[in-house]
């Protein structure tokens, strides 16, 4: 990327703006997950293998950089959660975001939870061609910080997308950067941006994702809020895998279930619940007509339909997807994993292993060793 010089004023945190292109939060076409291997997997289960996937196509695009400025008692929550979306997301598609704490002063900013966190004080270099900009505030943040206005409406001026967390977008409505956006603040300040930003929409839902402004009024509504913006810029494919891996710490955030699984019959969820039941002993598809009640025409048309893909091939997917689980994250051998997912030989399952990834499971990375 070209280097500009940014002229900034502390006392004021004026800035000039290079003539940059940065990212626009555009939705793009879809970007779903691919192997570098002729066959793919279908939609459902490319989410469940994205993870480490050794992709051979490079990203055609710079990464989306993200700042957010952490203010005094900024909700803890909020910010991790957020973070953990495009962490995340970065484990599925490499350097799909770029993101950094800032403080507005010091290198330390307190959370509500008592903890300190280190920061990078916000300046010029930190700014240069920044895609968003979040401001992250939390129950008692003090409602203060002047110098925010002139910077936020700089940031405005030159097309930065804004953002803010818990009650951020209060100071993106005191800045004059809310007028005709509709925008998602904690209950406890929503009369008072009522108040400061008469044009702004403000709304009950947990989170807003308006064009070029987002805005998130709780930890539940930050991750929401950050999938969103995975979608809207690398498509459904990714947002989906990200969903389905913080799926696992509905303790920490929210319970969901698997992307395809929301929209299936219940028929279909009944037949794909026991394919996900017996992959050791794998059952045919007249025992799955038979414990289902339905027929092998009424599965077939219920995968065709639902899911893209024919019950035996989906099958085999849910076996593959197991098996290299078991290869990255446990110590057992090859010929262990082709016996949990039920291949008969290892020669059959290596065959089968390299036709959706490209390479035997002999060298599937292995993180349990």
């Amino acid at each position: 990327m070209p280097e500009y010089d940014l002229e900034y004023d502390t006392a004021t945190r004026e800035i000039v703006f290079p003539q940059a292109s940065r990212h626009t939060l555009q939705a793009s076409q879809e970007a779903e997950s691919r192997v570098p291997t002729p066959r793919q997997f279908s939609k459902k289960t490319s989410t469940s293998n994205m993870l480490r996937l050794k992709s051979a196509s490079a990203n055609a695009q710079a990464p989306y950089r993200v700042d957010f400025v952490l203010l005094e008692h900024f909700s803890m929550a909020s910010f991790t959660v957020a973070m953990d979306v495009l962490v995340t997301a970065n484990l599925l598609r490499a350097d799909s975001f770029q993101f950094t704490p800032l403080s507005l002063e010091g290198d330390r900013v307190l959370s509500d939870l008592g903890l300190e966190l280190v920061a990078t004080e916000l300046s010029a270099e930190a700014l240069k061609e920044l895609d968003l900009l979040v401001i992250c505030g939390g129950l008692r943040t003090p409602l203060k910080y002047p110098e925010l206005d002139r910077l936020l409406g700089d940031c405005a001026a030159h097309g930065m997308a804004l953002g803010g967390l818990w009650n951020g977008a209060w100071f993106l409505g005191r800045a004059g950067v809310l007028d005709d956006y509709g925008c998602s603040i904690h209950p406890e300040q929503r009369a008072s941006l009522s108040e400061r930003s008469p044009q702004t929409r403000i709304t009950p839902a947990s989170f807003t994702l308006d064009r070029d402004r987002l805005s998130a009024a709780s930890p539940n509504g930050a991750m929401e809020l950050m999938l969103g913006l995975v979608r809207r810029l690398y498509g459904d494919g990714l947002a989906e895998g990200v969903e389905e891996i913080l799926s696992f710490s509905g303790a920490r955030y929210r319970q969901v279930g698997p992307g395809a699984k929301k929209s299936m019959s219940l028929h279909l969820r009944t037949i794909v619940e026991l394919m996900e039941n017996n992959l050791e002993e794998t059952l045919s598809l007249d025992q799955l007509a038979a414990y289902s009640g339905r027929s092998r025409r009424q599965i077939d048309r219920l995968f065709q339909a639902q899911l893209g893909t024919s019950p035996r091939r989906y099958y085999m997917e849910l076996r593959i997807t197991k098996s290299r689980r078991l290869l990255q994250y446990s110590d057992l051998s090859v010929m262990e994993v082709a016996v949990a997912c039920g291949f008969v030989s290892v020669s059959h399952f290596s065959k089968c292993y390299a036709a959706y990834f490209g390479y035997p499971p002999s060298r599937e990375q292995r993180l349990g060793e």
